[in-house]
């Protein structure tokens, strides 16, 4: 055990901190600033520097309208800092050697936050407890995020610019972990994939993605919005419109490049709100489909069995759609006309298609038939299953006929969420797999009790993603998804087995992949 334990990297050595549970390195450079000429350019790998560089503090996190619901990094002194030049990762390793000797396995956590919001140093994913309880390396890192990360400039004619450098962000830093992990302690050859909500999202993407292969050797997906990317075409109008707010011409991209990155952040946030209003079910920032990363959808690759061949764990929880409800944000068509609208512009899009592109909508009684007896919440369980479910099964059926594929529903909730009606929301997993409730110790989820129950079900979801991780299977009772008994995890203060969970879903919106993009 050292203290101030340093670590010689490809580009530099750094200097850590150990307590004696766990040396942890925060605020690595990754790569260079992307700012002045790289702004909407791929990133550059970080250069050298001499001597040892310091590394207990986390890097900036990338620029974005605060948001109470996401608080990036509490106690950093005089609030938490934002800068454009956010590329940073960060590494936690337990203390003590590998009691196998060998190098341990590697955790690669990508946040979630609607492609626009979030940070590697919210508090939840500090990591102690899942790398000392889960004897792994963990890597958790910044990208660039909305109009900074996910606009398509060069769709709207704008030179000089290139498509989801959020994603080339991460790709960057898989092929850091693929250089330098080892240096930590670290397995290069066993490095697994895991995300949540846009992070999620980003998982399935590199899934998809010809330029990922080798990075990665197992992935897990948790409530992923798969089928939330888009063509070039309404790329070209979220930049269109990005651009009016501006007031910019498409063709000065200097005077981008020239613009304070709060403009930007306040144009990128406008748009962010406008887009899932004025189109439901739209989101204005999301990975774009039809470039050299994703030359093809992810749903679809997915779904067709086409993705990288790597054992996947995926699943969603089980009333994502209620968060979206309280906090009144557009960002999902909870309301019964926005999902009207939702599926008329779907139908409007498809009515042209043709061949394998052809889509035929279930029929609308078929649907609702699904959620019979669900009056009152019957909006909220449809958005539910058409933003995350029906996606997740869609992906699960295809990705199962080339690597091992586990599916689950997450659905936990302590007493006062069931009560409210919130239940297992969407983002409610994220203190389960990392074992962190917030770090208060009067958590309000647990004014009706429920916090020993909560703290037996974290410990069982670490100890089978960490499991998933070391190469193993998910724990015991998890059978692989599977065309025969299309087998799913249910978890909550039992874990139980089922056979086919989700049949009423798959008869009512039926086997044909939907997609918003």
């Amino acid at each position: 055990m050292n203290g101030r334990p340093v670590v010689v990297t490809a580009a530099g050595a750094v200097r850590g901190r150990d307590d004696g549970r766990v040396s942890i390195w925060r605020g690595i450079r990754y790569a260079d600033p992307p700012t002045g000429a790289l702004r909407w350019r791929a990133p550059v790998a970080a250069t050298p520097w001499q001597g040892v560089a310091e590394a207990v503090r986390f890097g900036p996190a990338a620029p974005q309208r605060p948001n109470p619901s996401v608080p990036l990094a509490p106690g950093e002194p005089g609030g938490p800092r934002m800068d454009e030049d956010c590329l940073f990762l960060n590494v936690v390793r337990p203390s003590a050697p590998p009691p196998s000797g060998r190098p341990r396995p590697v955790m690669v956590w990508l946040h979630g936050g609607a492609y626009a919001l979030g940070s590697s140093s919210q508090l939840v994913y500090h990591g102690d407890a899942l790398v000392t309880d889960g004897d792994v390396v963990l890597v958790t890192l910044n990208y660039r995020l909305g109009a900074l990360g996910f606009l398509d400039l060069g769709a709207a004619g704008v030179p000089g610019t290139e498509t989801n450098v959020a994603m080339r962000d991460v790709l960057l830093a898989l092929r850091w972990v693929r250089d330098n992990i080892h240096a930590f302690g670290g397995d290069p050859q066993s490095v697994t994939i895991f995300g949540q909500s846009a992070g999620a999202g980003l998982v399935t993407a590199l899934l998809a993605s010809p330029a990922a292969e080798g990075l990665f050797h197992r992935a897990i997906a948790q409530s992923p919005p798969v089928g939330s990317m888009y063509g070039p075409e309404r790329s070209a109008a979220v930049a269109r419109r990005f651009l009016d707010h501006l007031g910019l011409p498409p063709g000065d991209v200097q005077a981008l490049r020239d613009l304070p990155v709060d403009a930007i952040v306040e144009a990128g946030a406008a748009v962010y709100t406008e887009v899932p209003r004025t189109h439901p079910g739209t989101l204005a920032f999301a990975p774009s489909v039809g470039d050299d990363l994703l030359p093809e959808s992810p749903l679809r690759v997915l779904s067709e069995g086409r993705g990288l061949p790597v054992p996947l764990i995926i699943g969603t929880n089980h009333d994502e759609a209620t968060l979206f409800r309280l906090m009144r944000s557009p960002l999902l068509p909870i309301r019964r006309a926005a999902l009207e609208r939702m599926f008329a512009a779907m139908r409007d899009e498809q009515a042209g298609t043709g061949g394998r592109d052809r889509v035929v909508l279930p029929p609308r009684e078929r649907v609702l038939a699904a959620y019979s007896g669900l009056r009152l919440t019957r909006s909220v369980r449809v958005a539910t299953d058409i933003a995350f479910r029906m996606p997740a099964l869609w992906l699960a059926a295809g990705h199962a006929a080339v690597a091992p594929t586990y599916l689950y529903r997450f659905d936990f909730a302590p007493p006062l969420l069931r009560l409210t009606g919130i239940g297992a929301a969407h983002a409610t997993d994220l203190p389960y797999v990392w074992g962190e409730f917030g770090g208060l110790p009067h958590d309000p989820s647990f004014l009706l009790g429920g916090r020993r129950a909560a703290t037996a079900v974290s410990v069982s979801v670490r100890a089978r993603w960490t499991a998933f991780a070391h190469g193993g299977e998910p724990g015991q009772g998890w059978a692989v998804y599977g065309p025969d008994d299309r087998s799913t995890l249910v978890i909550d203060r039992r874990d139980r087995s089922v056979r086919d969970l989700d049949a009423a879903l798959r008869a009512g919106w039926g086997e044909q992949v939907l997609s918003f993009g």
